[in-house]
């Protein structure tokens, strides 16, 4: 069963949540007017480059592709300049200031503070640009703004679950897992996910979570899982000696991540596996591609470890030398470690390997799961075990039958099921029902029109 085609009346580790269906909801949203113009108020955005940035562009892209106006507004925590407006990436934003600092001095205020701001700053563009649907992004404090608007402006509201705030806090070190800070942010996460029109959710981990858990009918929920621009990342299987050289990479094997340095990656992991790969194989080389809140630890943990010239950080590069980064690589690397973040998030980068063309090695957490079947897309191996991940690489490298099977069953897989394009249509399941919900709960929907 294609997993992916949205609406989807199936959902993994739920057996009875059941998502939107047009032919069994509401069955007749054709007397609503079309959608024209889309106000995406988001936590940051290009030029800071991340997979939620990346995300937010492709959604933005086919979004226009398809005939919709959008606007782009961006919280406090973009770290913008005073700017009102700013262009990145052939697109403006809308920027929201910063509060001011007394409030930072103030300990659990700056979540207000912040959400005051977006407020203050959405009622601006709201008032200058009239959307039809305001459309908030994770995390909640996006989507509390963004529900005030559309009660004051009778807009509808989606909210969009790219992962849940407290389970990033864990992550981030800044909570524990069912500490107070934590039961406070899920509190927060779960009435804003109520008080929504709609939602959407990136994955089948967050939208069982959501159905199963946080009192939201599964039947307004749609899919909207990541994707990747097919005509961006071209099949090229083959690695080119060329950049291999101009990295200073040799002519071994290349392991290769590129992504966010963060904890949750599972780095570590990969740098203590990799002596291993280079007592079987001397000249193979780890590529790490990237920056992020863990890079001087990783960086640390490689000298003593002394891989010397066997690893490779080129820092964060240009969006545009991604491609090129691919070229250098045999095999792709996501150790993710496992823990509820990673079991309910599908991440985007492993998609855009398998576009490439390379094979995939991956951690068996919940949310590679979705997105890699064993042997067939991708090898997954048991997570947070440093021998599993030690001879999965290894057994990989060394089968050139299994890598030419994973690059193309890999592309295919998102050739069929996870492109953005297809990915994108699905809004407009989504905005019809926040619409159709905003008229029964007697908002005057596009009362700004």
């Amino acid at each position: 069963m294609d997993r992916s085609s949205l609406p989807d009346s199936t959902v993994t580790g739920n057996a009875h949540a059941r998502y939107f269906d047009r032919n069994t909801f509401w069955t007749d949203l054709s007397h609503l007017p079309p959608i024209m113009k889309v106000l995406h108020v988001l936590d940051h955005s290009l030029p800071i480059t991340t997979g939620y940035t990346f995300r937010s562009r492709e959604i933005i892209l086919h979004q226009r592709a398809m005939g919709w106006q959008t606007i782009h507004l961006t919280s406090p925590r973009q770290n913008a300049s005073d700017m009102p407006v700013e262009s990145a990436g052939g697109l403006d934003f809308f920027r929201t200031p910063k509060p001011r600092p007394r409030w930072e001095s103030i300990p659990g205020l700056w979540p207000l503070a912040e959400m005051l701001a977006t407020r203050k700053r959405l009622d601006e563009v709201v008032q200058s640009e009239r959307p039809d649907i305001i459309h908030a992004h994770s995390p909640a404090l996006d989507a509390w703004p963004a529900i005030g608007a559309g009660k004051r402006f009778g807009i509808p509201v989606v909210y969009e679950v790219r992962g849940f705030w407290e389970d990033a806090a864990v992550d981030h070190g800044t909570t524990v897992e069912g500490g107070l800070r934590y039961r406070v942010s899920r509190l927060i996460e779960t009435l804003a996910l109520r008080r929504a029109d709609a939602v959407t959710a990136i994955c089948h981990g967050l939208a069982d979570e959501i159905a199963a858990t946080r009192g939201v009918d599964a039947k307004t929920i749609t899919l909207i899982p990541n994707a990747v621009d097919v005509s961006r990342f071209d099949f090229s299987p083959a690695t080119k000696p060329e950049v291999k050289t101009r990295l200073g990479l040799g002519n071994g094997s290349v392991v290769g991540f590129l992504g966010s340095f963060y904890g949750y990656e599972g780095l570590s992991l990969l740098l203590r596996a990799f002596p291993a790969v280079s007592r079987a194989l001397p000249d193979a080389r780890l590529l790490l591609v990237g920056g992020g809140s863990e890079a001087d630890a990783l960086h640390k943990l490689a000298r003593e470890l002394n891989l010397g010239a066997s690893v490779i950080f080129t820092g964060p590069v240009p969006n545009e030398q991604v491609e090129e980064m691919y070229d250098a690589i045999d095999v792709v690397a996501f150790p993710r470690a496992p823990m509820r973040l990673t079991e309910l998030v599908t991440p985007l980068k492993p998609l855009e390997a398998m576009a490439r063309g390379k094979p995939v090695v991956a951690s068996d957490v919940g949310g590679h799961k979705e997105l890699i079947e064993h042997d067939r897309t991708g090898v997954l191996f048991k997570a947070g075990y440093q021998q599993a991940l030690e001879q999965a690489l290894l057994r990989t490298l060394g089968d050139p039958d299994l890598r030419t099977r994973l690059q193309q069953q890999g592309r295919l897989f998102v050739e069929r099921e996870r492109t953005w394009q297809r990915s994108v249509q699905n809004y407009e399941t989504a905005y019809q029902i926040a619409r159709e919900r905003a008229i029964r709960a007697g908002k005057r929907v596009s009362a700004l029109s």
